[in-house]
């Protein structure tokens, strides 16, 4: 690669021809006024078209910025060539280049020779200087040239993270307008904390806005980085990051967290009636999607996104729950040179093919509902799949016993009669029918449902073996490991990598991605399995693969999302402190335990508020199917902390609405089950017996992960009263019509699914949330109606059940690709005020949950008042070398000064993040070479570096009188603190069990 200097714009910045290897380059559209205006100029001025390069620089910028400077370019006098001319336009008035060729690699097999899918743009490659020199002089006529500015070369040298974090504190201003390329090149070698500090002064503290900042990062923790771009309606862009966050993602993992751009598109007016590929609102966002985004050299186009719902919509508004991902495919930047980047000369589905075999799919629905497997927050199992035995088995179906009338002519009428009503209306008189005509019994008959599909037990759930599940570690929930000291029979994620005498995780969440294939679901652990194997169902293979395309490179990884291990309600709020401290007997009214008690008390008073209630003897677990076979169809087999337990038991599944949701179940002991689990606990199984799986029949469950609510209280077994499952009324499920993936050609298929983003993204109109609301205000109207309203309650009972079909067929849409809609007769207009809508459309009501509502409301949290700082007497009295709480001092300073400034933040997000971030490090900094891990190898050393922060910290508490300022003390040293004072006070230490914790913490969940 070489740079040559090409001419300098008015304000004295260089801009430099960069030529490099390049073959056929990507056509680059650009808006339809655009390529007008350029045809009126190749007219009027008799020139020939630009060339690729202007055209990418071109496809960068705004649109009404590219079509300013063409009408500048039409309405003047060319004098030398229009690609100068234009290009020196756009040096004076932006800062954006052009889209680039991908870094190394070479090209692939298109893995589709029909022309469709598969046929890749061009990708040209960077390559060395050397290879470069030798090959401009013998392929000359192909080089392409682009003009970029000296400040832009001189951020490719950058690391990308710094190159980002510069991006970020410049906000809206260009790169050229705000500092030199001499500038950045002195600052490139800084250490990041420097670095950052560097840039914020000199360009930050002027542009951008002090949340935006970054300040608080530990730049080499090793946590993945997660970069975001904000694109307003003109098709501006907003860079804001690098973010930190504890867990990744398969699609980070594969590609590199640089390169991938989490894109936040701003809404826009638009007219809800029209189509999204008809309407003009959407046209630049439509450009951005075709021609990629800049973030400085490097250019990222669309590539996945997905639905996140309800969950998600609450931690970011902004997207409406919809996050949507572009990937690096192009890059010129001096930093990327030499770098082996996989997918060069690919086209984005070629990409996506090397994470599944998403073509085969048949709708676009599914295209991208499957796709977006790869955005799950897992941790990536470290084990050879090309060393597993990879075994595909049955489902295992539903049956029905039918049998054969000995009247001929009956038949047929009781076939129907078996097959329809007995699902409808289980109560209807079928004995007295069995006992009026001699029936003979046959072999069992598949049960279909609405779709003609069967009905299966084992939906969702395959098997692993013991040596792989050893492998697992113990806790883990949303692909991030949970601290599980409390937990007895706990496995650390060391010792399940090294193996260990410790029993596995009974079942694992997953996500396999193997050979072109994706499989989703869980894996109970089977000690009958012969070591390194997998067996999955087809129940659980969402993408299958591909067979002609045998030779194509897959990525195959086993990834894990969650365990069925326990854990202990808001524990994790403050990394098990409040747990810690009650065990080592420090009393209950220690000032900061009693105010950190006091958070957790408003935590379950806001759960509380909403109706949720805690119950004793109640647990949250995951569910399989029974591997033995042994169970009736009204029996399931429960396994706790101390084995299986027996009895009747209430099952149910969120988010359940209909009566028939909660079922009671015989838990029933099975021996023969120990065989396949050993002593592996906490986990639910369901039958495989009968017409319809249990797990369907509570709010239509499945066993790829979902977790059933389970209790034994005694209360609500002697008060609950069992109504008939739920069964769909609905009409069959209508699909989205439209061409399969594999029909489309490549750029046909990039537009139809960044269509489905936008439709999602702004069209979207939310009928699960709907339909559940409007549920839940009717059913609140009943609940306080008495029985000389008999005939409205009917109605009103008629009208939730229409709901409930809508809500769990609206649950299921995305994924089937059907479109479910509400009529307006059936939402609601006005709601109970517990549900805090808007003052003019609530009403208040008189219900339980409105009582419950009212009386939680009431009362306030009692607060701990400053004359209660105190501290701990064998705290106090211990003596420390003063040089060490000097030294100590200041550096409790330090803390205080970056945590004020992290608190100023505006955004909740923002400056959660930042103290988490600061007291993360500070933990680091006080554990030092004796690592978390190991700290109570070095807890004599330790000890006296714990006490001297306590009572610094303590002192300045005292003096503020600010019982939150004691924090510091237990969230950097909290365990060290326990455990000094346990041994220092004989008598006091405390060996609890996960059930007598529950109860301390008033946890009642599993």
């Amino acid at each position: 690669m070489e740079w040559n200097l090409c001419e300098r714009d008015q304000f004295g910045n260089s801009y430099y021809e960069i030529e490099t290897m390049s073959g056929s380059r990507p056509d680059i559209t650009l808006p339809d006024k655009a390529e007008a205006l350029l045809g009126q100029i190749y007219f009027k001025h008799k020139l020939p078209p630009i060339n690729p390069d202007t055209r990418l620089r071109l496809s960068s910028i705004p649109e009404e910025l590219a079509l300013e400077t063409l009408r500048k370019v039409y309405n003047s006098k060319v004098k030398y060539t229009l690609d100068g001319y234009i290009n020196f336009l756009l040096s004076n008035s932006t800062g954006f280049g052009s889209p680039l060729p991908s870094p190394g690699g070479s090209p692939a097999k298109t893995p589709n020779s029909s022309g469709k899918i598969g046929c890749r743009a061009f990708q040209a490659e960077i390559a060395h200087d050397s290879e470069t020199r030798h090959l401009k002089n013998s392929r000359r006529e192909d080089d392409g040239a682009s003009l970029f500015s000296s400040q832009q070369l001189a951020l490719g040298e950058l690391e990308f993270k710094k190159a980002f974090l510069m991006l970020n504190y410049i906000a809206d201003k260009r790169l050229e307008e705000v500092i030199t390329a001499d500038e950045i090149r002195r600052m490139k070698d800084l250490p990041m904390v420097e670095y950052e500090s560097g840039i914020w002064n000199r360009l930050g503290l002027h542009f951008c806005r002090r949340e935006d900042r970054r300040m608080l990062l530990e730049w080499d923790c090793g946590k993945p980085h997660y970069y975001q771009c904000y694109v307003a309606s003109d098709g501006t862009c907003r860079f804001k990051g690098p973010f930190l966050e504890n867990t990744t993602t398969h699609l980070h993992k594969v590609l590199g967290d640089e390169n991938v751009l989490m894109v936040k598109f701003e809404d826009v007016a638009c007219r809800r009636d029209l189509p999204i590929n008809s309407s003009d609102s959407y046209s630049t966002y439509k450009h951005i999607a075709t021609n990629g985004i800049m973030i400085g050299l490097r250019r990222y186009q669309f590539f996945v996104f997905k639905d996140g719902g309800k969950e998600e919509k609450k931690k970011d508004p902004s997207t409406k729950g919809v996050k949507c991902y572009f990937v690096c495919t192009d890059s010129r930047a001096f930093n990327d040179r030499g770098k082996d980047y996989n997918f060069s000369r690919k086209s984005v589905h070629e990409v996506r093919m090397h994470f599944m075999h998403v073509h085969n799919l048949q709708t676009l629905a599914n295209y991208m509902a499957r796709f977006s497997l790869i955005l799950s927050k897992t941790k990536k199992l470290e084990v050879d799949l090309t060393d597993i035995n990879f075994d595909r088995i049955d489902d295992i179906n539903c049956h029905v016993f039918l049998y054969t009338v000995v009247h001929q002519q009956l038949s047929f009428l009781f076939v129907f009669y078996v097959n329809h009503y007995l699902f409808t209306d289980p109560d209807l008189p079928l004995q007295p029918f069995l006992l009026q005509h001699q029936m003979q019994d046959q072999d069992g008959n598949v049960v279909f449902d609405k779709n003609g599909k069967p009905f299966i037990h084992s939906d969702g759930t395959g098997y692993i073996s013991e040596d792989l599940a050893r492998k697992c570690p113990m806790n883990i929930y949303k692909g991030q490991c949970t601290r599980g000291k409390h937990v007895q029979g706990n496995v650390s994620e060391f010792e399940a990598q090294e193996g260990c005498s410790q029993e596995p995780p009974l079942l694992i969440q997953f996500r396999l991605f193997y050979n072109g294939c994706a499989v989703k679901g869980t894996f109970l652990m089977n000690k009958k399995l012969p070591p390194r194997t997998i067996q999955v169902r087809p129940s659980m293979i969402k993408v299958d693969t591909d067979p002609h395309l045998s030779n194509f490179s897959s990525i195959n990884s086993l990834e894990v999302v969650s365990t069925s291990s326990v854990a202990l309600n808001y524990a994790d709020m403050d990394d098990y402190n409040a747990v810690d401290m009650i065990t080592a007997g420090i009393p209950l009214e220690e000032p900061f335990l009693k105010h950190h008690l006091s958070i957790l008390l408003k935590t379950e008073r806001k759960d509380l508020k909403a109706g949720k209630l805690p119950v004793a003897e109640s647990y949250y677990l995951m569910g399989t199917v029974d591997p033995t076979g042994m169970l009736e169809k009204d029996e399931v087999c429960v396994i706790l902390e101390t084995g299986q337990i027996s009895g009747d038991v209430l099952v149910y599944r969120n988010p359940g609405l209909h009566f028939g949701d909660i079922h009671i179940l015989k838990a029933t002991y099975v021996k023969s089950l120990e065989d396949f689990v050993g002593n592996s606990k906490y986990g639910v199984f369901f039958p495989q017996k009968g017409p319809r799986s249990l797990g369907d029949e509570i709010a239509g469950g499945d066993f790829d992960g979902d977790m059933y609510f389970v209790s034994r209280n005694p209360e609500l077994l002697k008060y609950f009263k069992a109504s008939k499952p739920w069964v769909s009324l609905s009409s069959t499920s209508k699909s989205i019509s439209g061409r399969r993936p594999s029909d489309l050609s490549s750029q046909e298929l990039e537009d139809e699914l960044f269509n489905m983003f936008l439709a999602t993204r702004f069209r979207s109109f939310n009928v699960i949330g709907m339909a559940a609301d409007s549920w839940l205000a009717i059913m609140d109207r009943l609940l306080i109606l008495g029985d000389d309203r008999a005939g409205e309650k009917v109605e009103m009972k008629k009208t939730m059940h229409q709901l409930i079909d809508i809500y769990y067929d609206a649950l299921d849409a995305p994924k089937k690709g059907a479109k479910v809609d509400l009529p307006n007769e059936l939402r609601a207009d006005m709601f109970p005020h517990y549900m805090e809508r808007d003052p003019e459309k609530s009403f208040r009501s008189t219900s339980v949950l409105g009582l419950i509502y009212d009386f939680v409301k009431s009362h306030k949290t009692e607060e701990i008042s400053p004359s209660e700082i105190k501290k701990l007497p064998c705290f106090e009295a211990e003596q420390v070398p003063e040089s060490l709480t000097e030294r100590l001092k200041n550096w409790y300073e330090n803390y205080r000064a970056e945590m004020s400034r992290a608190l100023d933040l505006k955004i909740a997000s923002d400056r959660n993040g930042a103290a988490d971030e600061i007291i993360r490090r500070y933990k680091q900094e006080f554990y030092g070479s004796a690592g978390f891990e190991d700290w109570e190898k070095h807890r004599e050393e330790l000890y006296p570096r714990a006490i001297a922060i306590y009572n610094l910290v303590y002192d300045h508490a005292i003096r503020t009188q600010r019982v939150a300022n004691c924090g510091f003390a237990w969230k950097v040293a909290g365990p060290v603190l326990s455990r000094f004072y346990s041994e220092r006070t004989p008598g006091k230490t405390v060996l609890c069990s996960v059930a007598v914790l529950r109860d301390i913490l008033g946890n009642r969940r599993i």
